[in-house]
């Protein structure tokens, strides 16, 4: 290569927007004359470093965007706690994306600090890496945002937003109270993503306990009939390891004990 091809190149690959190629190329053509390649497998070795790159860019960038907890991975949720919560199935849903594909939702259920949220922010994670995308938000903040898109006369364009998100993850669903906000939004994009996309959401009481969330009992009930059509659901019914852990005075870093949990779907 002439040194005008040379100095010439680097110019092509920034119109052609390939930075690692850009950054790569000198040492991978010095070490293809080195061992004599040939022309095929320099220019796949370049593009196999294009791809794999540009692809944990996107990861990254996605994994940023979905705003879930950083230290809640599957990695380091302990199965153990809840015995009965299978960790094969747990990976299936990271693994498998045909529920994703079908809109269909993921509800936990169970009392404050035994690990819901760590989990589904864990499927998250996972879902991320295999490329889909997720949004993780507390449901009162997710309830202000559409309360102020629709006062704002954009509600649709807002729900066109999360309608990017293969995954909505709604957390601490059941706090949510009719009296602090315009909760029929919450109807609405239950409404809007039924068997289309799919809806996570840890709640602490049981749909019985819905009533204080919608404005009235028909909208309980149908919001509940579209969450559970097409659904997985896990109830930790477990004792708080955080209140055991203060009960007992076990330091934060230490194992909690076992419980028992029952698993649906």
């Amino acid at each position: 290569m002439s040194a005008q091809e040379a100095a010439t190149l680097p110019l092509f690959l920034t119109e052609l927007r390939l930075p690692t190629i850009k950054r790569l190329w000198a040492s991978l053509a010095e070490q293809s004359n080195r061992e004599s390649w040939p022309a095929e497998r320099f220019l796949a070795a370049l593009c196999e470093h294009e791809v794999n790159e540009r692809e944990t860019r996107r990861i990254d960038r996605h994994r940023g965007e979905s705003m879930l907890p950083p230290d809640k991975r599957l990695s380091s949720f302990d199965f153990n706690v809840v015995p009965k919560l299978s960790k094969a199935h747990v990976t299936a849903l990271v693994e498998g994306d045909s529920w994703l594909e079908q809109g269909a939702n993921l509800l936990l259920f169970g009392p404050s600090g035994v690990g819901k949220t760590h989990l589904l922010a864990g499927i998250g994670h996972g879902l991320v890496e295999r490329g889909y995308r997720v949004m993780f938000t507390r449901t009162g903040d997710l309830v202000q945002r559409l309360q102020a898109a629709r006062r704002d006369l954009r509600l649709p364009a807002e729900l066109a937003k999360l309608d990017r998100f293969d995954l909505l993850i709604c957390d601490d669903f059941s706090y949510v109270r009719r009296d602090q906000a315009e909760t029929s939004v919450l109807f609405e994009l239950i409404a809007e993503r039924y068997e289309r996309k799919s809806l996570a959401l840890t709640a602490n009481q049981p749909f019985s306990g819905w009533d204080h969330v919608f404005a009235e009992p028909a909208m309980t009930l149908a919001a509940v009939d579209r969450l559970v059509h097409h659904a997985t659901i896990f109830e930790m019914n477990v004792e708080s390891y955080r209140r055991r852990a203060a009960q007992s005075g076990l330091a934060p870093t230490e194992q909690p004990p076992k419980a028992k949990t029952k698993t649906k779907g």
